[in-house]
C-alpha cells in the first residue's frame, strides 16, 4: 500500500496540481489585495463610499433601539438576516471575476504573440522549377 501511494504521489499529475495549487492560492491573494486595495476605493469614489454591509434585519425581538451593526446584532445572538453583506459578496466576485478575466485574456494575448512566428522568410528557390525541368525533358527529346 505504501509503494502504491508512493507512486501514486510520484506521477507528474499530481505534482503540477500540487504546484498549481500553491501557484493560486498566492494568486488569490494577490487578486484579493487587488480588489480590496486598489479597485474597491476607486468605486467608493464613485459611489459616495455606500457600504453596504450595514443594511440587515434582526429576526425575531430587538432591543428598542436596534443594533448599530450586524457584529453588535451577532454577538448578542440574535438571529440576524445580513443582506449586506451578501451583496458586497456578490459585488466583489464580479469585481474579482472581472480582474482575473483580463488577466487571462492579457496572458492568453501574449502567450499567443510569443508562438507567433517573426517575419517568416519565403523559401528561396535554389534550383530549377518542376515546370523548367520538364520544358527542358521535352526539348530533349524532340532534338
Amino acid at each position: 500500500m505504501i509503494r502504491e501511494f508512493r507512486d501514486f504521489i510520484a506521477k507528474g499529475n499530481v505534482m503540477d496540481m500540487a504546484v498549481g495549487i500553491i501557484v493560486g492560492a498566492a494568486f488569490t491573494a494577490i487578486v484579493t489585495s487587488l480588489v480590496s486595495d486598489l479597485i474597491n476605493p476607486v468605486i467608493g469614489i464613485f459611489t459616495g463610499g455606500i457600504d453596504f454591509s450595514g443594511w440587515f434585519y434582526v429576526l425575531g425581538t430587538a432591543p428598542e433601539g436596534g443594533y448599530p451593526s450586524v457584529a453588535a446584532a451577532q454577538e448578542a445572538g440574535a438571529a440576524v438576516f445580513a443582506i449586506g453583506n451578501f451583496l458586497m459578496a456578490v459585488i466583489n466576485f464580479f469585481i474579482v471575476a472581472g480582474v482575473v478575466f483580463m488577466l487571462v485574456r492579457t496572458v492568453n494575448r501574449i502567450k499567443a504573440a510569443a508562438e507567433r512566428p517573426d517575419d517568416v522568410e519565403p523559401e528561396v528557390k535554389t534550383g530549377p522549377s518542376e515546370l523548367d525541368v520538364l520544358i527542358e525533358i521535352r526539348d530533349a527529346l524532340r532534338k
